[in-house]
């Protein structure tokens, strides 16, 4: 495994020969020319039976490897992976894979049985602030807790002097969601790396969090079990889309994604839609179990 015209141009021989005279002016056209000149106009050959055959087969052959090319290039794309196409140009991107113990598998596969299927309701009354303020401290171990992700996730990592190790300044992701390294610099481009809710806020509030205390929501939103540091471009493409709206490039990390999702809602009593329900059931399907 890894880490889917005919231009209506004119004829210019397609009028009626002209039949004038010798002396008619050359700006009479092509028909007058040949009348001119005493040549005789051509005629069209007729393809002998045997040409029209090697015609014919020459189309044929012509039309089967515009398929056998066609489908070689859906084979490298990610619709060629879900139709279960073989890679045969090599040139899909490998990502990296994370695979699931059987246990554990077994037991996502129970919990997503607990979670209730129903309609998305109204996103009415949906604020960033209905969750607390963002990336507050609640573990109150003295870091905040986006800093406290990019210190899990990231790898040789800086903090900065006097912040307790608090501070991440530079780190090292290997991003979950592409597959690709990125370098981590506080600053200009700190946004190239972001803390994901792997259950957006909006979503879950959608789904059940509307009726929650605002210390349910905030503590909701600093779980770090549903908290990743990921490539800032692709956190902003997800927004705020459920598994059956958006899945992350990266193939080998789906099942670990939609692990995470379950895992989440059934933890907090949220619910999912019967699309969201079958897209995650169907990454299940695809785990590579160790």
């Amino acid at each position: 495994m890894p880490s889917r015209a005919v231009w209506p141009w004119p004829s210019p021989c397609g009028q009626p020969p002209r039949t004038h005279t010798p002396s008619a002016h050359p700006s009479d056209g092509v028909g007058a020319l040949w009348h001119r000149t005493g040549v005789s106009r051509p005629r069209s050959r007729r393809r002998s039976p045997r040409r029209r055959h090697v015609h014919a087969r020459l189309s044929s052959i012509a039309t089967a490897v515009v398929v056998l090319l066609a489908g070689a290039l859906l084979s490298a794309t990610q619709t060629g992976e879900e139709l279960g196409l073989p890679d045969v140009l090599g040139a899909r991107p490998p990502g990296y894979l994370v695979t699931v113990s059987a246990e554990r598998l077994a037991s996502v596969e129970a919990a997503l049985g607990t979670i209730e299927i129903k309609g998305r309701a109204p996103r009415t009354g949906y604020e960033r602030e209905q969750f607390g303020p963002a990336w507050a401290d609640v573990d109150r171990n003295g870091c905040d807790t986006r800093n406290d992700i990019l210190a899990r996730d990231l790898t040789d990592i800086t903090v900065k002097d006097g912040t307790q190790g608090c501070v991440v300044l530079t780190g090292t992701l290997l991003d979950p969601y592409s597959g690709e390294t990125i370098a981590f610099e506080r600053g200009e481009r700190s946004a190239e790396v972001q803390i994901d809710h792997v259950v957006p806020l909006s979503d879950a509030w959608q789904k059940g969090a509307q009726q929650w205390t605002a210390e349910e929501r905030q503590e909701f939103a600093n779980d770090p079990a549903n908290l990743l540091a990921v490539d800032g471009d692709l956190n902003q493409q997800k927004g705020a889309s459920d598994a059956a709206t958006w899945q992350p490039p990266n193939r080998g990390f789906r099942c670990a994604y939609a692990v995470i999702l379950i895992e989440v809602k059934a933890a907090h009593g949220l619910w999912a839609t019967q699309a969201e329900h079958e897209a995650l059931d169907r990454e299940l399907g695809r785990c590579e179990v160790t």
